[in-house]
């Protein structure tokens, strides 16, 4: 690992003392623990591991928002942190808080009881289940049908896929179609435990930066009433609101790993020699070294630009979300790539952590709205602020 992470950035005018404390903990706690706790080639244990002890430590209370609600910039903080480490140390915290917001935000105030502090203590693992073969970036194509089976259930049919945590998760937030009207209006969110009957994990699926992920089948499965999470027909409210806090931290995962890949970059270039020189001393890779680290800055001002928004209480975020989570992800891309370049032959070699890195941040550019949606979802917000 580098020698010296950058932390120039904690004295942005976006952090106080306590954001600063936070992370400095935190990377303390993962430069020390991490390495017993993460085994690339068993993801299942190691997610189960990671949860266990980012419970333990008392880091995965920051996904388990108090009266005040969510801070975002610890959020991010954490997820860069641990990203800049690991890719599937950040997945194992980041999918704590996405799998358990909706609880957060819309569950009863029994819900809240049985589940948040579980989730809280790495005891609960947590998952998200909103794709569908068919409706990934589009919401509004939910087929999944969740239908009344008497006075106190909902009988839920259907098909789930990509679902982060598939497998292993002990509960389900999942999204049905329960047809008040028509599109996303018609869908409510309903919480599912993992053993209950007609839920079926019927594939997993095997990614190029092993993550746990699979497809979830519900053939009749019998739902009580009191597991929905907020009202009939708000499952797009629902989904959008926990998107609106967890997108930039998106962001700031994508974030971790540019910059780790920077710092292996400089490093590289300052011990390699070339032509009897070191290959920093050359202009080209002086010219590529400028350029990534002004992405990294540049993502890292959107970034926490959204989080400090949506901290200062804000009700949406939904523009600065998308451009952090938009232009993070892709600057990341572009920043590992020429971290690969630098190191020529040894970037491709698998193992080297860069070449791990490329294959983890691909995925950043797709999951929680493709950068094709993102643009999108920016047009229309700034738009929309004209009128």
């Amino acid at each position: 690992m580098p020698v010296a992470p950058d932390r120039s950035f904690l004295d942005w005018p976006f952090f106080g003392p306590e954001h600063r404390a936070w992370q400095e903990d935190l990377a303390k706690w993962a430069d020390r623990e991490l390495p017993a706790l993460v085994d690339h080639k068993d993801v299942d244990i190691s997610c189960r591991r990671l949860v266990k002890a980012l419970g333990e430590a008392g880091w995965l209370r920051a996904t388990v928002p108090g009266d005040q609600g969510y801070d975002v910039r610890s959020l991010c903080l954490a997820r860069e942190t641990l990203a800049y480490r690991d890719g599937l140390a950040d997945f194992a915290f980041a999918m704590q808080g996405l799998g358990s917001g909706p609880i957060a935000m819309f569950g009863s105030d029994e819900i809240k009881r049985r589940y948040l502090p579980r989730v809280a203590a790495g005891k609960a693992i947590a998952a998200f289940a909103l794709s569908e073969p068919d409706a990934g970036s589009d919401a509004a194509a939910i087929s999944t049908s969740a239908t009344p089976a008497g006075p106190e259930y909902v009988r839920l049919d259907g098909t789930k896929t990509w679902i982060s945590n598939g497998g292993i998760a002990d509960f389900y937030v999942v999204f049905a179609r329960t047809g008040e009207v028509p599109g996303a209006k018609g869908v409510s969110a309903f919480l599912v435990d993992a053993d209950t009957p007609g839920l079926e994990i019927t594939e997993r699926i095997e990614v190029i930066a092993p993550h746990p992920l699979a497809t979830l089948k519900f053939e009749g499965c019998r739902i009580p009433l009191a597991n929905r999470l907020g009202n009939p027909g708000e499952g797009f409210k629902v989904a959008m609101a926990t998107l609106d806090v967890f997108r930039s931290t998106v962001g700031a995962a994508a974030l971790g790993l540019a910059r780790r890949a920077l710092d292996e970059a400089l490093d590289r270039s300052s011990t390699r020699l070339l032509f009897g020189a070191p290959l920093a001393d050359l202009q080209l890779t002086q010219a590529a070294l400028a350029d990534m680290a002004t992405e990294v800055d540049a993502a890292a001002l959107l970034v926490y630009r959204a989080a400090w928004t949506k901290d200062q209480g804000a009700t949406r975020v939904t523009r600065e979300a998308a451009m952090a989570k938009m232009f993070s992800t892709e600057a990341a891309q572009r920043v590992i790539d020429r971290a690969v370049q630098i190191f020529g032959g040894l970037g491709v070699k698998k193992g080297t952590k860069v070449e791990q890195l490329y294959r983890e941040i691909r995925a950043l550019r797709i999951y929680e709205g493709a950068t094709e949606v993102q643009k999108v979802v920016i047009a229309r917000e700034t738009l929309r602020a004209r009128t």
